[in-house]
């Protein structure tokens, strides 16, 4: 228990810290007008929190199952299917699909069943149990990242300048364009896998250990590899079909939360994680909208924050 207090004081004041944050995004410049600043603000707040939560969680579980803090969920290409989803749309179908407020339903749900789809068509043939298994996976991830990206580019070129610009928005995470519409089913779909994973959370400390260990103390290594990939591939597809593609976000937040909690434990560590991912969202935004006055999308800033997080880990691990 001792071991516990100064980890779950970090927490605490991460916590305040996180909620200072919330404050200030409600808050600030509002000027009294709080029957169009809530209902605005709360739904924006709440899509922000949501992705949050869902990179925050995915990323630490992904780092778990595959042993290594630089990797992160966005190496399996759900970014650059992402991309490909929109370019294909607006090359067969125009603008309109993708910002027609009656077809964002059945756009939102495609977009998490293709993404969802793919992940599982992945894990399902080319996961067998072995470890060899699980990186030849994330190779393979890796390859097929850069086909989508490759098709990505070459229907850009097939499609008209103007309709581009209005494309090259959606390769970038915005929390200005969300639909509120689909808050509640993607409340629902993160709500869903994080119960299943709140009843693996106990396993997931041993798989920290190694996969030989895990299965000397009998966890169904395979199974519980598989599940988590599925839960990781529902929270990164229904946030990224929810707001845009992220790709070192994860990296940043799943690493200061290691840092803040002190040990592998993942009672700690996610919930330290997914206060960073707050922090970082909704203080971010509320620096750019309230205090800079900027329309700047925050996730641009955070990205470059983790990309050069990126670059120091790996050369660090280098220079070891």
């Amino acid at each position: 228990m001792p071991a516990d207090i100064r980890p779950g004081l970090r927490l605490a004041l991460l916590g305040a810290l996180a909620l200072v944050c919330i404050v200030a995004f409600m808050a600030l410049g509002a000027n009294g007008n709080w029957s169009f600043v809530l209902p605005f603000r709360g739904a924006k707040l709440a899509v922000m929190v949501l992705v949050a939560y869902a990179i925050a969680v995915s990323s630490v579980l992904f780092q778990t199952i595959t042993h290594n803090r630089i990797l992160t969920p966005a190496i399996m290409g759900f970014d650059a299917l992402y991309i490909l989803i929109q370019a294909s749309i607006v090359l067969g179908l125009g603008l309109d699909p993708l910002g027609n407020h009656d077809n964002a339903a059945l756009k939102f749900a495609a977009e998490v069943v293709l993404m969802t789809g793919f992940a599982y068509l992945l894990f399902r043939f080319l996961f067998t149990g072995a470890v060899q298994s699980l990186h030849l996976m994330m190779l393979v991830g890796i390859v097929f990242g850069l086909l989508f990206r490759s098709l990505s580019s070459f229907i850009v070129r097939l499609i008209d300048p103007n309709e581009f610009v209005v494309l090259q928005d959606r390769m970038f995470a915005s929390f200005n364009t969300t639909k509120n519409e689909l808050l509640l089913v993607s409340v629902l779909a993160i709500a869903a896998a994080s119960l299943v994973a709140w009843r693996l959370r106990h396993r997931y400390d041993v798989l920290a250990l190694g996969r030989d260990m895990a299965v000397n103390l009998g966890i169904d290594y395979r199974r519980t590899i598989m599940l988590t990939l599925m839960l990781i591939a529902v929270m990164v597809s229904v946030s990224t079909a929810l707001v845009g593609p992220v790709i070192f976000f994860g990296l940043l937040v799943s690493n200061l939360g290691y840092l803040t909690a002190g040990t592998d434990r993942h009672r700690l560590v996610l919930p330290a994680a997914v206060l960073w991912a707050i922090v970082f969202l909704v203080g971010g935004q509320t620096l750019l909208e309230r205090v800079l006055s900027l329309n700047a999308t925050v996730s641009v800033v955070i990205e470059f924050v983790g990309g050069l997080l990126f670059l120091f880990l790996v050369t660090r691990k280098t220079q070891r």
